[in-house]
Protein backbone atom coordinates (compact mmCIF):
# COMPACT_ATOMS: atom_id res chain seq x y z
CA UNK A 1 0.00 0.00 0.00
CA UNK A 2 1.10 3.58 -0.59
CA UNK A 3 1.23 5.69 2.52
CA UNK A 4 1.17 9.47 2.57
CA UNK A 5 4.16 11.39 3.91
CA UNK A 6 2.48 14.77 4.32
CA UNK A 7 3.01 15.46 8.01
CA UNK A 8 3.58 13.27 11.04
CA UNK A 9 -0.12 12.72 11.86
CA UNK A 10 -1.14 11.51 8.39
CA UNK A 11 1.85 9.19 8.22
CA UNK A 12 1.05 7.79 11.67
CA UNK A 13 -2.56 7.18 10.62
CA UNK A 14 -1.36 5.25 7.54
CA UNK A 15 0.83 3.04 9.72
CA UNK A 16 -1.89 2.35 12.27
CA UNK A 17 -4.54 1.59 9.61
CA UNK A 18 -2.17 -0.76 7.77
CA UNK A 19 -1.51 -2.59 11.03
CA UNK A 20 -5.24 -2.96 11.66
CA UNK A 21 -5.91 -4.15 8.10
CA UNK A 22 -3.20 -6.80 8.37
CA UNK A 23 -4.13 -7.89 11.89
CA UNK A 24 -0.78 -6.92 13.34
CA UNK A 25 0.90 -4.08 15.22
CA UNK A 26 3.76 -1.67 14.51
CA UNK A 27 6.37 -4.27 15.43
CA UNK A 28 4.79 -6.69 12.99
CA UNK A 29 4.78 -4.05 10.25
CA UNK A 30 8.43 -3.25 10.90
CA UNK A 31 9.30 -6.93 10.51
CA UNK A 32 7.28 -7.21 7.28
CA UNK A 33 6.91 -3.72 5.71
CA UNK A 34 3.59 -3.16 3.96
CA UNK A 35 3.71 0.56 3.15
CA UNK A 36 5.63 2.46 0.50
CA UNK A 37 5.61 6.24 0.52
CA UNK A 38 6.82 8.62 -2.17
CA UNK A 39 8.84 11.54 -0.81
CA UNK A 40 9.36 14.40 -3.26
CA UNK A 41 11.97 17.06 -2.72
CA UNK A 42 11.15 20.65 -3.59
CA UNK A 43 13.95 21.00 -6.08
CA UNK A 44 16.37 22.70 -5.92
CA UNK A 45 17.89 21.45 -2.68
CA UNK A 46 14.82 21.64 -0.41
CA UNK A 47 12.86 19.10 1.62
CA UNK A 48 9.79 20.74 3.12
CA UNK A 49 8.75 20.21 6.74
CA UNK A 50 5.57 18.12 6.15
CA UNK A 51 7.48 15.72 3.87
CA UNK A 52 10.35 15.51 6.35
CA UNK A 53 7.98 14.79 9.25
CA UNK A 54 6.11 12.13 7.30
CA UNK A 55 9.36 10.55 6.15
CA UNK A 56 10.67 10.40 9.73
CA UNK A 57 7.46 8.77 10.98
CA UNK A 58 7.29 6.15 8.22
CA UNK A 59 11.00 5.36 8.12
CA UNK A 60 11.01 5.17 11.91
CA UNK A 61 8.30 2.51 11.66
CA UNK A 62 10.43 0.53 9.21
CA UNK A 63 8.28 1.25 6.18
CA UNK A 64 9.71 1.74 2.70
CA UNK A 65 10.43 5.26 1.44
CA UNK A 66 10.94 6.09 -2.24
CA UNK A 67 12.96 9.29 -2.58
CA UNK A 68 11.90 11.03 -5.80
CA UNK A 69 13.29 14.50 -6.49
CA UNK A 70 10.90 16.49 -8.71
CA UNK A 71 13.58 17.68 -11.11
CA UNK A 72 12.45 19.65 -14.16
CA UNK A 73 15.42 20.61 -16.31
CA UNK A 74 15.29 24.26 -17.31
CA UNK A 75 13.11 25.33 -14.37
CA UNK A 76 14.08 23.82 -10.99
CA UNK A 77 17.25 22.23 -12.37
CA UNK A 78 19.95 23.13 -14.89
CA UNK A 79 18.91 23.10 -18.54
CA UNK A 80 21.10 20.07 -19.23
CA UNK A 81 20.41 16.43 -18.44
CA UNK A 82 23.82 16.02 -16.81
CA UNK A 83 23.16 18.94 -14.48
CA UNK A 84 19.58 17.88 -13.71
CA UNK A 85 20.71 14.33 -12.92
CA UNK A 86 23.55 15.59 -10.71
CA UNK A 87 21.03 17.66 -8.74
CA UNK A 88 18.56 14.76 -8.57
CA UNK A 89 21.28 12.45 -7.29
CA UNK A 90 22.48 14.90 -4.65
CA UNK A 91 18.94 15.35 -3.32
CA UNK A 92 18.33 11.61 -3.28
CA UNK A 93 21.54 10.99 -1.34
CA UNK A 94 20.72 13.73 1.17
CA UNK A 95 17.20 12.45 1.87
CA UNK A 96 18.45 8.86 1.86
CA UNK A 97 20.96 9.82 4.54
CA UNK A 98 18.13 11.23 6.66
CA UNK A 99 16.18 7.97 6.28
CA UNK A 100 19.15 5.93 7.48
CA UNK A 101 19.80 8.31 10.38
CA UNK A 102 16.19 7.81 11.51
CA UNK A 103 16.39 4.03 11.28
CA UNK A 104 19.58 2.36 10.03
CA UNK A 105 18.69 -0.26 7.45
CA UNK A 106 15.23 1.19 6.75
CA UNK A 107 14.05 0.12 3.27
CA UNK A 108 14.31 2.79 0.60
CA UNK A 109 14.12 3.23 -3.16
CA UNK A 110 15.79 5.50 -5.68
CA UNK A 111 13.06 7.41 -7.53
CA UNK A 112 13.40 9.42 -10.73
CA UNK A 113 10.99 12.05 -11.99
CA UNK A 114 13.47 14.07 -14.01
CA UNK A 115 12.10 15.57 -17.20
CA UNK A 116 12.22 18.98 -18.83
CA UNK A 117 10.05 22.03 -19.35
CA UNK A 118 8.77 23.47 -22.61
CA UNK A 119 11.23 26.33 -23.04
CA UNK A 120 8.60 28.25 -25.02
CA UNK A 121 6.14 28.37 -22.12
CA UNK A 122 7.82 27.02 -18.98
CA UNK A 123 5.22 24.25 -18.72
CA UNK A 124 6.34 20.77 -17.60
CA UNK A 125 6.82 18.29 -20.44
CA UNK A 126 6.63 14.51 -19.97
CA UNK A 127 7.25 11.52 -22.20
CA UNK A 128 10.04 13.42 -23.93
CA UNK A 129 13.34 11.98 -25.17
CA UNK A 130 14.99 13.75 -22.22
CA UNK A 131 12.52 12.09 -19.83
CA UNK A 132 13.39 8.70 -21.32
CA UNK A 133 17.15 9.20 -21.12
CA UNK A 134 16.90 10.52 -17.56
CA UNK A 135 15.02 7.40 -16.45
CA UNK A 136 17.59 5.14 -18.09
CA UNK A 137 20.49 7.00 -16.44
CA UNK A 138 18.68 7.04 -13.08
CA UNK A 139 18.34 3.28 -13.17
CA UNK A 140 22.10 3.05 -13.59
CA UNK A 141 22.61 5.34 -10.59
CA UNK A 142 20.19 3.29 -8.50
CA UNK A 143 22.11 0.12 -9.26
CA UNK A 144 25.36 1.89 -8.38
CA UNK A 145 23.98 2.38 -4.87
CA UNK A 146 22.36 -1.05 -4.69
CA UNK A 147 18.85 0.40 -4.45
CA UNK A 148 15.62 -0.62 -6.20
CA UNK A 149 14.55 1.89 -8.84
CA UNK A 150 11.23 3.67 -9.36
CA UNK A 151 10.15 5.29 -12.63
CA UNK A 152 6.80 6.40 -14.11
CA UNK A 153 4.49 6.34 -17.14
CA UNK A 154 3.76 9.96 -18.00
CA UNK A 155 2.34 12.19 -20.70
CA UNK A 156 1.51 15.87 -21.09
CA UNK A 157 -1.40 15.21 -23.46
CA UNK A 158 -4.81 16.55 -22.49
CA UNK A 159 -6.71 13.82 -24.34
CA UNK A 160 -6.57 10.08 -25.00
CA UNK A 161 -4.96 10.55 -28.38
CA UNK A 162 -1.86 9.70 -30.37
CA UNK A 163 0.22 12.15 -28.32
CA UNK A 164 -0.79 10.38 -25.11
CA UNK A 165 0.19 7.04 -26.63
CA UNK A 166 3.60 7.99 -28.03
CA UNK A 167 4.60 10.01 -24.96
CA UNK A 168 3.61 7.15 -22.68
CA UNK A 169 5.50 4.72 -24.91
CA UNK A 170 8.63 6.90 -24.62
CA UNK A 171 8.17 7.13 -20.86
CA UNK A 172 7.72 3.37 -20.48
CA UNK A 173 10.79 2.69 -22.58
CA UNK A 174 12.75 4.79 -20.10
CA UNK A 175 11.39 2.66 -17.27
CA UNK A 176 12.19 -0.57 -19.14
CA UNK A 177 15.68 0.49 -20.22
CA UNK A 178 16.34 1.81 -16.72
CA UNK A 179 15.37 -1.54 -15.20
CA UNK A 180 12.61 -0.07 -13.04
CA UNK A 181 11.44 -2.19 -10.11
CA UNK A 182 8.37 0.04 -9.68
CA UNK A 183 6.48 1.99 -12.34
CA UNK A 184 4.46 4.52 -10.37
CA UNK A 185 1.62 6.35 -12.13
CA UNK A 186 1.67 3.30 -14.36
CA UNK A 187 -1.77 3.77 -15.93
CA UNK A 188 -4.35 6.47 -16.51
CA UNK A 189 -2.18 9.61 -16.49
CA UNK A 190 -3.15 12.67 -18.55
CA UNK A 191 -2.28 16.39 -18.51
CA UNK A 192 0.96 15.88 -16.61
CA UNK A 193 -0.87 14.05 -13.84
CA UNK A 194 -3.53 16.71 -13.27
CA UNK A 195 -6.27 14.49 -14.71
CA UNK A 196 -6.88 10.77 -15.13
CA UNK A 197 -8.80 8.73 -17.67
CA UNK A 198 -10.35 5.27 -17.54
CA UNK A 199 -9.74 4.87 -21.28
CA UNK A 200 -6.08 5.83 -20.84
CA UNK A 201 -5.83 3.34 -17.97
CA UNK A 202 -6.94 0.51 -20.25
CA UNK A 203 -4.64 1.57 -23.09
CA UNK A 204 -1.74 1.86 -20.64
CA UNK A 205 -2.55 -1.63 -19.36
CA UNK A 206 -2.14 -2.85 -22.94
CA UNK A 207 1.22 -1.11 -23.26
CA UNK A 208 2.41 -2.46 -19.90
CA UNK A 209 1.41 -5.99 -20.88
CA UNK A 210 3.20 -5.63 -24.21
CA UNK A 211 6.34 -4.37 -22.47
CA UNK A 212 6.20 -7.26 -20.01
CA UNK A 213 5.83 -9.72 -22.88
CA UNK A 214 8.72 -8.11 -24.75
CA UNK A 215 10.96 -8.59 -21.71
CA UNK A 216 10.43 -12.35 -21.73
CA UNK A 217 13.46 -14.06 -23.32
CA UNK A 218 13.07 -16.07 -26.51
CA UNK A 219 12.75 -19.75 -25.66
CA UNK A 220 15.19 -21.83 -27.69
CA UNK A 221 15.15 -25.62 -27.41
CA UNK A 222 14.51 -28.57 -29.70
CA UNK A 223 10.73 -28.22 -29.42
CA UNK A 224 10.61 -24.46 -29.99
CA UNK A 225 12.99 -24.60 -32.95
CA UNK A 226 10.41 -26.74 -34.72
CA UNK A 227 12.85 -28.28 -37.18
CA UNK A 228 10.69 -31.39 -37.60
CA UNK A 229 7.66 -29.19 -38.34
CA UNK A 230 9.64 -27.21 -40.92
CA UNK A 231 10.67 -30.45 -42.59
CA UNK A 232 7.12 -31.83 -42.51
CA UNK A 233 5.55 -28.71 -44.05
CA UNK A 234 8.21 -28.39 -46.72
CA UNK A 235 8.57 -25.76 -49.44
CA UNK A 236 5.47 -23.69 -50.21
CA UNK A 237 3.34 -25.15 -47.40
CA UNK A 238 1.81 -23.50 -44.34
CA UNK A 239 1.87 -24.08 -40.60
CA UNK A 240 -1.79 -23.38 -39.72
CA UNK A 241 -2.65 -27.07 -39.44
CA UNK A 242 0.74 -28.28 -38.30
CA UNK A 243 0.72 -30.32 -35.04
CA UNK A 244 3.51 -28.00 -33.87
CA UNK A 245 1.15 -25.03 -34.27
CA UNK A 246 -1.93 -26.77 -32.86
CA UNK A 247 -0.03 -27.65 -29.69
CA UNK A 248 0.80 -23.98 -29.11
CA UNK A 249 -1.79 -21.79 -30.81
CA UNK A 250 -3.64 -20.77 -27.65
CA UNK A 251 -0.57 -19.28 -25.97
CA UNK A 252 1.95 -18.95 -28.78
CA UNK A 253 1.91 -15.15 -28.98
CA UNK A 254 0.86 -12.08 -27.05
CA UNK A 255 -2.93 -11.70 -26.96
CA UNK A 256 -4.05 -8.04 -27.03
CA UNK A 257 -6.43 -6.35 -24.63
CA UNK A 258 -7.37 -3.35 -26.79
CA UNK A 259 -5.66 -3.73 -30.16
CA UNK A 260 -7.91 -4.67 -33.08
CA UNK A 261 -6.16 -7.02 -35.51
CA UNK A 262 -9.12 -7.60 -37.84
CA UNK A 263 -9.00 -6.54 -41.49
CA UNK A 264 -10.53 -3.23 -42.59
CA UNK A 265 -13.79 -4.70 -43.91
CA UNK A 266 -14.56 -6.64 -40.72
CA UNK A 267 -13.61 -3.65 -38.57
CA UNK A 268 -15.81 -1.29 -40.62
CA UNK A 269 -18.78 -3.67 -40.46
CA UNK A 270 -18.55 -3.64 -36.65
CA UNK A 271 -18.90 0.16 -36.54
CA UNK A 272 -15.25 1.20 -37.02
CA UNK A 273 -14.48 1.56 -33.31
CA UNK A 274 -11.18 3.31 -32.63
CA UNK A 275 -8.83 2.51 -29.75
CA UNK A 276 -10.43 4.96 -27.31
CA UNK A 277 -13.91 3.59 -27.99
CA UNK A 278 -12.73 0.02 -27.51
CA UNK A 279 -11.00 1.00 -24.26
CA UNK A 280 -14.21 2.70 -23.10
CA UNK A 281 -16.21 -0.48 -23.65
CA UNK A 282 -13.62 -2.53 -21.77
CA UNK A 283 -13.52 -0.38 -18.63
CA UNK A 284 -17.32 -0.17 -18.57
CA UNK A 285 -17.52 -3.97 -18.72
CA UNK A 286 -14.85 -4.41 -16.06
CA UNK A 287 -16.62 -1.97 -13.77
CA UNK A 288 -19.96 -3.71 -14.27
CA UNK A 289 -18.38 -7.09 -13.49
CA UNK A 290 -16.28 -5.91 -10.56
CA UNK A 291 -16.76 -7.44 -7.13
CA UNK A 292 -15.73 -5.66 -3.94
CA UNK A 293 -12.88 -7.46 -2.16
CA UNK A 294 -13.86 -9.29 0.98
CA UNK A 295 -12.73 -7.88 4.31
CA UNK A 296 -13.07 -9.55 7.67
CA UNK A 297 -16.00 -7.92 9.49
CA UNK A 298 -13.99 -7.41 12.68
CA UNK A 299 -11.21 -5.64 10.76
CA UNK A 300 -13.77 -3.53 8.90
CA UNK A 301 -15.38 -2.48 12.19
CA UNK A 302 -12.00 -1.64 13.73
CA UNK A 303 -11.03 0.50 10.73
CA UNK A 304 -14.36 2.35 10.81
CA UNK A 305 -13.92 2.95 14.54
CA UNK A 306 -10.36 4.19 14.01
CA UNK A 307 -11.44 6.65 11.30
CA UNK A 308 -14.30 7.96 13.46
CA UNK A 309 -11.93 8.42 16.40
CA UNK A 310 -9.35 10.28 14.32
CA UNK A 311 -12.01 12.55 12.82
CA UNK A 312 -13.22 13.38 16.31
CA UNK A 313 -9.68 14.12 17.52
CA UNK A 314 -8.85 16.28 14.50
CA UNK A 315 -12.06 18.29 14.86
CA UNK A 316 -11.20 19.49 18.36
Amino acid sequence: WQGIALGRDRAADCIDMAAIALGTDRDGLAAAPALLTIVNTNTPLTLDIPMAEGLIELAGAGQAVCVTPFTLAGAMAPATLAGALALQNAEMLAVGTLIQLVRPGAPMMYGSFTSNVDMRSGSPAFGTPEDTKAAQASGQLARRYGLPFRSSNTTTSNAVDAQAAYESAMSLWGAVMGGANLVNHAAGWLEGGLTASFEKLIIDAEMLQMMASYLQPIEVDDASLGLEAIGAVGPGGHFFGSPHTLERYEHAFYSPLVSDWRNFETWAESGSPDTTERAHRIWRRLLDESVSPTLDAAIDDELVEFVAHRKEVLSR
